[in-house]
């Protein structure tokens, strides 16, 4: 039977804003999305006004965390492969890709190297079979140039896009912070910003070589923006990511040694993040992912030059995203290409858009629905989030699967 969605506000494909209108589900297709709606269906559910967007499609987090998910809106989950073991044979994709199931996509990223340690090429083709959808690097950089040429060459060749870490670990060993006032005031060991320029700019020109799909996960620096944008004039197969802290927080954030605010990439000086901002306008930013990355107190409540980086992101993707939003800074429309069009374009999977034929995969947003983060309550597998207390707006009311409400 088939379901129609009606008195929504439907976010279109190459609309800047939501139009009045229905949707209608076969199955677990879309079959419609349009102002106007036969009478032949039988079953209706009233969206009360609500925006009904595509689902969020999160590229890039560390742990399958469904409550998080559900309350955030998403819908599938790129999974890197730093997983415990990690991601590097068919036998774990597969079953990594079923761990979703029955009421969110997992999709699995090989591992590039085995074990990730950058020392010789994974079985990538057999990952694929099995189910991968990219690869990446993980949270490591693989320094060999000549491993990472072969392995792009390998990606291009199975047509996988690879999702790299970007920050030349021969600069950052051994740092906890990036260069400037609050990491020297704090006592910090920290690294200069350039690194992450200098690992980007030695992959771009790789990618000149080989012509293969590489995404920069997280660019965090005026100057690594600076060669991406350069990258992309060139019609170079190069998009990047960013989250939500690196856009609203610079390294002021780290002050009195919070370790919720302990990432990798490390924040940014407020030029950098300023520099995020502007690159989020103009396009050079492909994609905002949550980085959701739940920390226990085991991890998280020690010593800041000993806490484990990363946050729990995915509650709070949407909610900080729409902060661009009110601050007009991107239209609704230019806001979910960036957290759901664009990051199923890179896994090329059919999602991300509202057009007949797609996955029915979609949310109900109330963009102005107050609430508070809340670190205590969050249905997060641990709450280590930098924006603990913080009021927000924006909120999803429902979210649904093949058509199937979660």
């Amino acid at each position: 039977m088939k379901r129609i969605f009606t008195n929504a506000r439907l976010m279109l494909p190459n609309e800047p804003q939501p139009k009045e209108g229905d949707l209608v589900v076969d199955g677990d297709r879309i079959a419609l999305a349009s102002d106007v709606a036969d009478g032949e269906h039988r079953k209706t559910v009233d969206c009360k006004g609500r925006i009904l967007a595509p689902g969020i499609v999160d590229l890039g987090v560390f742990a399958i965390d469904k409550p998080a998910f559900r309350f955030g809106g998403i819908t599938r989950a790129a999974l890197m492969p730093d997983q415990s073991p990690v991601l590097d044979l068919p036998a774990m994709i597969k079953q990594s890709a079923a761990e979703g199931k029955p009421d969110l996509w997992s999709h699995p990223i090989a591992a590039a190297t085995p074990g990730l340690e950058g020392k010789r090429l994974a079985e990538i083709g057999l990952m694929k079979r099995s189910g991968a959808k990219a690869v990446a690097t993980g949270r490591q950089w693989i320094a060999d140039s000549g491993l990472m040429l072969k392995l792009l060459q390998y990606c291009r060749s199975l047509e996988l896009p690879l999702i790299v870490h970007s920050e030349d670990a021969g600069l950052t060993s051994g740092a906890v912070a990036t260069n400037g006032e609050t990491a020297t005031r704090l006592g910090l060991a920290s690294a200069t910003a350039a690194a992450e320029a200098v690992s980007i700019a030695r992959d771009i020109a790789l990618v000149r070589e080989t012509g293969a799909r590489l995404h920069f996960r997280q660019v965090t620096t005026a100057d690594g923006l600076n060669l991406i944008r350069t990258a992309k004039s060139e019609q170079l197969p190069v998009t990047c990511g960013i989250t939500p802290a690196h856009l609203l927080l610079s390294d002021i954030a780290i002050s009195d040694f919070r370790t919720f605010a302990r990432l990798s990439p490390p924040l940014r000086s407020e030029e950098n993040r300023l520099a995020c901002m502007e690159a989020v306008q103009d396009g050079t930013i492909d994609v905002i992912s949550s980085g959701h990355d739940p920390r226990g107190p085991e991890d998280k409540r020690l010593p800041y030059a000993e806490a484990a980086t990363g946050m729990a992101g995915a509650e709070t993707l949407l909610a900080l995203s729409f902060t661009l939003v009110r601050d007009g800074m991107i239209s609704i429309g230019r806001l979910f290409e960036l957290l759901s069009t664009n990051p199923a374009k890179i896994l090329g999977v059919e999602a991300g858009l509202l057009l007949p034929g797609y996955e029915a995969d979609f949310i109900l947003v109330d963009e102005d629905g107050p609430w508070q983060v809340d670190t205590r309550k969050m249905a997060a597998a641990a709450g280590n989030t930098p924006f603990d207390g913080l009021p927000v707006q924006g909120r999803v009311t429902a979210i649904y699967k093949g058509g199937r409400a979660y």
